[in-house]
């Protein structure tokens, strides 16, 4: 079994900064990409930003420039760092990984999602 656990999300004004955590648990060998994706009310969820395990990044255009992901593999955790908010950047955000389990189970797991909410 294999969990993921966010923290971070809170209301901000616009400009603001929020940083989100996410950290894996669990019966895990590896964890591959892990990423972080969004979904605002009535949208599709949408992917955010990406890690690979060397670090190699991938965003939304949306949010490059503003928005930083980056990752600890001794503690197996994802951070999304977000600067600049805008009111369209509120969302429910969701972190993601792709984890083989010790096992050798390839899952991808979702967190619990956490409320980013920007307004004045």
């Amino acid at each position: 079994q294999v969990q993921l656990v966010q923290s971070g999300g809170d209301l901000v004004q616009p400009g603001g900064s929020l940083r989100l955590s996410c950290a894996a648990s669990g019966s895990i060998l590896s964890i591959n990409a892990m990423g972080w994706y969004r979904q605002a009310p009535g949208k599709e969820r949408e992917m955010v930003a990406v890690i690979t395990t060397i670090s190699i990044t991938n965003y939304a255009d949306s949010v490059k420039g503003r928005f930083t992901i980056s990752r600890d593999n001794a503690k197996n955790t994802v951070y999304l760092q977000m600067n600049s908010l805008k009111p369209e950047d509120t969302a429910v955000y969701y972190c993601n990984a792709r984890v083989v389990t010790n096992d050798y189970k390839r899952l991808e797991v979702w967190g619990q999602g956490t409320l980013v909410t920007v307004s004045s």
